[in-house]
């Protein structure tokens, strides 16, 4: 019997720039992913949700629709990684984009080398982490008002269900399962997003505060993600 071809991870660059895009599109194709291009915001955002993909590539300033839109479209109906593309470099518009659910942001001009790492780490850690969820059969984890489904992949502040982000998710799992441990940034960022020296340190801290708003009563005096000022943080129950 033959072998079977492997099928190939399919990448959605959405991404008006010609140029960028086929710079996307051949380092991506030269390391073994198929790639899919839509130039427009509304058509992109129609590809992402009728087709199967590992990873969007998701530009920021788009003409029929920006990626803010797209994004928060994209989470609010399915599962996917998302790495949003943007020429800014100011905080806020990062910080807005994991805000919506990016699991991750790369600020142009980037290295090609850079870009297929990224991309790589996050398919392999969505595989792992969704086949994760299909066969394991954790118990719920409690920690005050809080409650974590680990096979549903749900979380909820006594009846009502809190809207995580894939990265929300996984960091809060994560710090639930080893309570009163404390994990500095690099320790969290190596574990949740992969290779430190790939991304941005401070995406830590940003979906820290995130959840703190959303697990905690008092974001500002919280109760179970806390800070030990020089070492990092610790989940308490």
């Amino acid at each position: 019997m033959p072998n079977e071809t492997p099928e190939k991870p399919r990448i959605l660059i959405i991404e008006d720039d010609t140029t960028i895009a086929e710079l996307e599109r051949d380092f991506l194709e030269i390391n073994g992913f198929e790639t899919v291009r839509e130039s427009d915001g509304v058509k992109g955002l129609e590809r992402a949700l009728s087709e199967k993909f590992a990873l969007v590539l998701l530009d920021l300033m788009l003409p029929g629709l920006d990626g803010y839109a797209i994004c928060r479209s994209i989470r609010d109906k399915i599962n996917v990684p998302i790495l949003m593309v943007t020429a800014r470099g100011e905080e806020a518009d990062k910080i807005r984009g994991l805000g919506l659910g990016a699991d991750d942001y790369i600020t142009k001009p980037f290295a090609p080398a850079e870009l297929i790492a990224r991309i790589k780490s996050h398919i392999t850690r969505f595989k792992r982490i969704t086949e994760s969820a299909r066969i394991e059969q954790t118990a719920q984890m409690s920690a005050g008002n809080l409650t974590i489904n680990p096979a549903a992949r749900r979380v909820f502040a006594g009846e009502t269900e809190l809207e995580l982000a894939n990265k929300e998710y996984e960091l809060l799992f994560f710090m639930a399962s080893n309570p009163e441990i404390v994990f500095s940034k690099e320790k969290l960022y190596d574990k949740i997003w992969g290779e430190e020296r790939y991304g941005d340190i401070n995406t830590v801290k940003e979906h820290i505060n995130r959840l703190r708003k959303k697990i905690e009563k008092d974001p500002a005096n919280p109760v179970h993600i806390q800070t030990v000022w020089g070492a990092g943080y610790r989940f308490c129950i």
